[in-house]
């Protein structure tokens, strides 16, 4: 069921209770189409504007024009719960042929938040400042041989690594959160490597400068309701409604949401219908040709929404927004030109929109 909520009287599904109290502060996309109804190439080309592997995501284009305003952290992170961990799913915070700094870096949701650390036994903090250097000093003899500027870009992710063995963990280290702030992320908040606590972890993460970071409520397919979906909806809803609303409260509270952009959404939506897949008390089936995504703080028109799609939500109506669009009008808010965001490689100028992409500047 759909109610109002709001000065907008914006429609919220009874799933999202939480969220709705937010809807003056989101503006909505009701009309996304995407590429492919495949959740790979689906969510690779949300991530690079492209169907096949080696070009860099959207956090790494993000950093790349922005740089970082923390030298202790990365610039670009992806916050993981569930089964995150699928090696696949690492190309999708890759830097492709942009300088590797520019990769996103994998926050696990269980052990060290980033492999490696902690110091194996009997290495101490200076052993592997000595160890570093001497890489460091090698690394720069083979510089001055092959002129590859790539090696100035590995020196510095060993540089950072050293130092995320101590920002890191008191980054994670939720002990200084009051328990208001904890109890309004919802009782999951205190679990590590749950949706709720990386949710605070990415509140934590923005105040320190970090650019770019990447929540996902699980990975692989969790939303993926061909059996269920209305029991599987529920759950899953529970478990992201409270956090995300937390999220934006508390960068609303902190004074932090005019200048952070929140973006939420997934690769395609699903079908009205069974389409003859599944029975009609199951499940649904994929769908790019109309879906919605929501955006709020960062520069949005909240409490307003975009695009129209047919009765039964099956295909765009009005105002189609595709993901190129949705990429330039990112950047758009970010204060980028998206046609003038480049970088040469092979020869020619890239860039994330490739020859295509409008920002809606009416959001």
């Amino acid at each position: 069921e759909f109610r109002q909520y709001g000065e907008s009287g914006m429609p919220v599904s009874e799933l999202f209770p939480h969220i709705a109290s937010c809807v003056d502060d989101i503006a909505v996309i009701r009309s996304m189409v995407a590429e492919l109804p495949l959740h790979a190439a689906g969510n690779l080309f949300l991530h690079s504007g492209r169907l096949r592997a080696g070009s860099p995501s959207l956090g790494s284009w993000i950093t790349y024009g922005l740089g970082s305003e923390n030298d202790n952290l990365p610039a670009f992170v992806a916050l993981l719960s569930g089964n995150g961990g699928q090696p696949l799913y690492d190309r999708l915070w890759g830097s492709g042929f942009l300088p590797s700094k520019h990769q996103g870096i994998k926050f696990r949701s269980a052990g060290d938040p980033v492999l490696y650390l902690s110091n194996p036994n009997g290495i101490s903090k200076s052993m592997r400042r000595d160890m570093l250097d001497g890489i460091a000093a090698i690394n720069q003899h083979k510089k001055t041989q092959s002129g590859d500027l790539e090696i100035d870009a590995r020196i510095a992710q060993y540089e950072m690594a050293y130092r995320m063995q101590t920002s890191v963990p008191e980054l994670v280290d939720l002990k200084e959160e009051p328990d208001h702030v904890l109890d309004m992320y919802g009782p999951d908040a205190r679990k590590k490597g749950t949706f709720a606590h990386n949710c605070l972890v990415a509140r934590r993460l923005a105040e320190r400068g970090v650019r770019f970071i990447q929540l996902w409520h699980g990975a692989g397919q969790p939303w993926d309701s061909h059996d269920d979906l209305e029991k599987n909806h529920k759950r899953l809803a529970m478990e992201a409604d409270q956090p995300i609303a937390a999220l934006l409260t508390d960068l609303k509270r902190l004074g932090m949401l005019d200048e952070t952009l929140v973006i939420w959404g997934g690769e395609f939506g699903r079908t009205p219908t069974t389409a003859g897949r599944v029975n009609q008390a199951s499940g649904r089936d994929h769908h790019s040709k109309a879906f919605c995504c929501w955006m709020a703080g960062g520069g949005v028109k909240g409490g307003m929404h975009y695009g129209e799609t047919d009765e039964i939500g099956s295909q765009v109506a009005a105002d189609g927004v595709d993901v190129h669009d949705l990429h330039a009008t990112i950047l758009r808010l970010l204060g980028f030109d998206h046609t003038k965001l480049t970088y040469r490689y092979n020869g020619r100028d890239f860039r994330l929109t490739d020859n295509f992409g409008k920002a809606v500047e009416k959001i």
